[in-house]
C-alpha cells in the first residue's frame, strides 16, 4: 500500500513543530573544567548550565567577618575531606558579606575538588533531579540558594525540609546544601504568632503551630550570624579596602580624619554600616582621590 503523500505531509509538519517544543538535548558537564553551575528550568524539569566566568572571590578579601570565616572553612574542610559536616545556614544582615562567604570558599577549595551549584528557591523542588545529576562523581558539591526565604506552604520549603530531615530524601555524600537568608527562621515572623496563644478561637496547641513554621532552620546543623558593623569595625573595614584598592594601582593614599569623616557620614546616608558599604565608599574615595591626581591635559 502506497503511503498517503498528503498524510506524510501532515505528519511532518507535526514532528517540525513538535522538535520547536521539546528541550534540545544538553551535553554533561565537564567537572574537571568547571567548578560551578547554575540549575535552569525548562519545559519539564531542567539542567545544569556552567557558569563560565566565575567571580574572582577570595576569603582573604573579606573583611570583618572573621569569625564566620573561621567556621565555614572549617565545615567545609571536613567535608571535602570525607569526615562528618553539616548544612549551613547563613543569616543576618544584608550586606554583609553571607554569599560572598559562600562564593569565595570556590578560590580557596576548587583544586581540592570543591564545586558549586546555585539553585533558585522556585527551583528547590528539583532537588533530587539535582542530585541526580551529581551522585557519585568524585567531587564535592554544594548546593547553594541565596536570600532564601519561604512563605507558608511553599512547595520548595517542604522539599528542602525533607533533604534536611532525610526522611524521604536525602542527598547523598558528596553533597551538602548552604543557604544564605535575611531571616533566621526562614519564613516571616508577626507579632500574631505570640498572641496567638491568648486569642478566642486560636488553636488550642499554639506552641506547636509556631515550631512547626520555623522547624526548617533547625534542620540546618550550624547556623551562622552576621550582624551590622560597629562604626570602629565599619571604618576599619573602609581603610583596609582604600588600602587594597591603592596597592592595585602601586598608590598611597594617606588615612585621614577627614577620609574617616567621609565614610561616616556616606554609611549614614546609606542608612547601613556593612562590608558592602564599606566596599562602595572605598571604591568611591580611592577612585576620586587618585583621579585628583592625575595630570591636567592641556
Amino acid at each position: 500500500m502506497e503511503p498517503d503523500p498528503e498524510l506524510t505531509a501532515q505528519l511532518k509538519r507535526v514532528l517540525s513543530s513538535l522538535e520547536t517544543l521539546l528541550p534540545r538535548p544538553v551535553p554533561r558537564i565537564d567537572w574537571a573544567e568547571c567548578v560551578a553551575a547554575n540549575w535552569r528550568k525548562r519545559s519539564f524539569s531542567g539542567y545544569l548550565d556552567p557558569i563560565e566566568n566565575v567571580e574572582n572571590l577570595h576569603l582573604e578579601d573579606l573583611l570583618g567577618i572573621e569569625e564566620q570565616k573561621r567556621v565555614v572553612e572549617e565545615n567545609t574542610r571536613q567535608f571535602l575531606a570525607g569526615l562528618p559536616a553539616n548544612n549551613i545556614l547563613l543569616w543576618g544582615s544584608r550586606g554583609t558579606g553571607k554569599s560572598s562567604l559562600v562564593r569565595a570558599l570556590l578560590g580557596a577549595y576548587a583544586p581540592r575538588g570543591l564545586r558549586i551549584i546555585q539553585v533558585d528557591k522556585d527551583d528547590l523542588v528539583h532537588l533530587p533531579s539535582i542530585v541526580d545529576e551529581v551522585k557519585g562523581l568524585p567531587y564535592k558539591f554544594i548546593l547553594f540558594s541565596d536570600d532564601l526565604s519561604f512563605e507558608t506552604g511553599e512547595s520548595g520549603y517542604k522539599m528542602l525540609k525533607s533533604a534536611l530531615d532525610g526522611s524521604v530524601y536525602a542527598p547523598p555524600e558528596n553533597v551538602l546544601i548552604y543557604v544564605t537568608s535575611n531571616r533566621r527562621h526562614l519564613v516571616p515572623e508577626y507579632e500574631s504568632d505570640n498572641r496567638g496563644a491568648m486569642m478566642t478561637g486560636g488553636e488550642i496547641h499554639h506552641g506547636e503551630a509556631v515550631e512547626e513554621k520555623i522547624s526548617l532552620s533547625g534542620r540546618f546543623g550550624i547556623w551562622v550570624a552576621f550582624h551590622p558593623f560597629s562604626q570602629d569595625l565599619y571604618v576599619e573595614v573602609v581603610r583596609r579596602w582604600a588600602e587594597k584598592m591603592c596597592g592595585k594601582h602601586d598608590a598611597r593614599l594617606p588615612w585621614t580624619k577627614e577620609a574617616r569623616d567621609e565614610a561616616i557620614l556616606w554609611s549614614q546616608r546609606k542608612g547601613d554600616r556593612s562590608g558592602r558599604i564599606a566596599y562602595q565608599f572605598a571604591a568611591h574615595w580611592v577612585g576620586k582621590e587618585l583621579l585628583r591626581r592625575e595630570p591636567v591635559a592641556g
